[in-house]
């Protein structure tokens, strides 16, 4: 078989597998993601906390996490975490959506830090001169602010872990890749399911990239809505 003689026939016939794989794929990444952005956002504020006992703690989880291969996690988390503490595998979903959590809040926790401490010191010291505790200061105040710089590497971070739930193949979770191995495997053909596998993963990063850059784009500091921009026109 070569690429001039390819029988897309095949991935008609597969198509609610498919179908059910990009379901599947979407979500573990977007429960992954969710999950992400919560324990992320804790962490990241733990790791500008001048408490060691805070500081610490998260600042080890980070480096652990990121310093580790997700393949690894996936691993640990589904056949030795999960066994060891309930006697038996929760399935892909529990294990694969944990794993995802486990590994994006690590990033993400890098992404909140780096864009908490972008605002200047000021700003703070600005809002607890005002008569508002560190908590109010950070949440009305700070984050708001950070929240724009963190769009475009929290964007990213969303299309990089698209990507790496396709790891979650190795326990058997019916995602994209997964079903793709599938059909490769029943079939004997191995360009088609594969090449229609990554052209879904790029149909998927595209919308997302999009997406992305349009919340860039109305939290940017120079948005104008469009009545807006018609008002200010007459």
């Amino acid at each position: 078989m070569d690429l001039l003689n390819l029988e897309w026939g095949v991935i008609w016939n597969y198509r609610d597998m498919f179908i059910r794989g990009v379901g599947i794929t979407l979500v573990l990444t977007l429960a992954g993601y969710c999950g992400g952005i919560v324990l992320g956002l804790l962490l990241g504020l733990g790791q500008v906390s001048t408490k060691k006992l805070i500081y610490w703690p998260c600042k080890i989880y980070v480096d652990l996490i990121r310093g580790t291969p997700m393949l690894v996690q996936i691993f640990i988390i589904h056949f030795a975490l999960f066994p060891t503490i309930f006697g038996h595998s929760l399935g892909y979903m529990v294990s694969g959506i944990t794993a995802l959590i486990i590994n994006c809040a690590a990033y993400n926790a890098e992404i909140f830090r780096a864009g908490i401490q972008s605002i200047a010191k000021g700003q703070m010291e600005a809002a607890r001169s005002l008569g508002l505790t560190y908590g109010q200061a950070m949440r009305k105040v700070i984050l708001p602010q950070a929240f724009r710089r963190m769009i475009p590497p929290l964007g990213n971070e969303f299309i990089a872990l698209l990507k790496d739930s396709s790891l979650l193949m190795v326990i058997a979770a019916p995602d994209i890749l997964y079903t793709s191995k599938v059909i490769a495997g029943a079939t004997f053909r191995q360009w088609e399911p594969y090449l229609f596998a990554a052209l879904l993963y790029l149909i998927l990063t595209y919308i997302a990239t999009k997406v992305i850059a349009f919340i860039e784009k109305r939290y940017s500091n120079t948005y104008i809505p469009r009545k807006a921009k018609g008002r200010l026109a007459r």
